[in-house]
């Protein structure tokens, strides 16, 4: 048979992995366990595309990836055949045959990520893997006000970490929102086009000092329009950080359009 592009959904619990990209100093990547298994069953293998390069300790609901598979496997069995070999921590929970030129990367057109802030007394065990403690009560409402400034077309080189090597600094924010969530949870959801290194664990930093009242939520645009890493707050940790969502097409016109 010739090769066919499939489309994976992969969820991961990205603690103890260095991101999705494979890198040369070490093993610990969702890329190349991925290579490693579907190798295994198909020997003409090349490579797996993630639409999402995420960074060490960040999580994945929804990662989306492709790779063209040149042996005879029925759709209904791929996802099953690539888990029977892969770690715990890492599950593909949908697999489609498509088009050829389907393209996970370069074709998505915007991500929804979720920081998960734990603002109980205590840290949560259950949950501590995924979300970032922080016992000094947050108020929300200021939160929410900063928030407010950060949809749209913009220069967002204020959180951008040092060391990003994309060319230009412009995104487009369709909607960022903080809110509760259950057992004491703060969440901020943030989707854009497309997003700077550690550009969304720097906006969830700003937006936390913004919720301790070390700063007013007035300033967030301030920070913006400064186009300054220093003007904005510290880099959240990785483990509250979840990619939530891809959308292309199909689905981007119906949320956005």
């Amino acid at each position: 048979m010739g090769r066919q592009r499939v489309k994976l959904y992969i969820a991961y619990d990205g603690t103890d992995y260095s991101g999705w990209q494979i890198q040369k100093n070490t093993d610990a990547t969702i890329q190349q366990h991925l290579e490693e298994v579907i190798g295994e069953y198909d020997p003409e293998f090349e490579r797996i595309h993630g639409a999402c390069r995420t960074d060490g300790g960040v999580h994945a609901r929804a990662q989306v990836a492709h790779f063209d598979m040149s042996v005879d496997i029925p759709e209904e069995r791929i996802a099953l055949a690539i888990n029977g070999d892969l770690p715990r921590d890492i599950v593909c929970w949908q697999a489609e045959k498509v088009r050829d030129s389907f393209h996970s990367r370069y074709q998505a057109r915007a991500k929804t990520y979720r920081y998960r802030i734990d603002n109980g007394e205590f840290p949560r065990i259950f949950t501590h893997r995924y979300t970032h403690f922080q016992y000094q009560p947050i108020s929300l409402v200021p939160m929410k006000e900063a928030a407010r400034y950060l949809p749209g077309e913009k220069d967002f080189s204020s959180f951008k970490a040092k060391g990003c090597s994309s060319s230009h600094p412009v995104r487009k924010i369709y909607g960022a929102e903080v809110y509760s969530g259950p057992d004491e949870e703060i969440i901020i959801e943030i989707t854009g086009s497309g997003f700077l290194y550690n550009m969304v664990r720097i906006i969830a930093g700003t937006l936390i000092e913004i919720g301790l009242e070390k700063r007013e939520s007035e300033q967030m645009e301030e920070i913006i329009e400064s186009r300054d890493r220093r003007a904005a707050g510290f880099t959240a940790p990785a483990c509250g950080l979840t990619l939530e969502k891809v959308y292309y097409s199909e689905d981007f016109e119906q949320f956005f359009a």
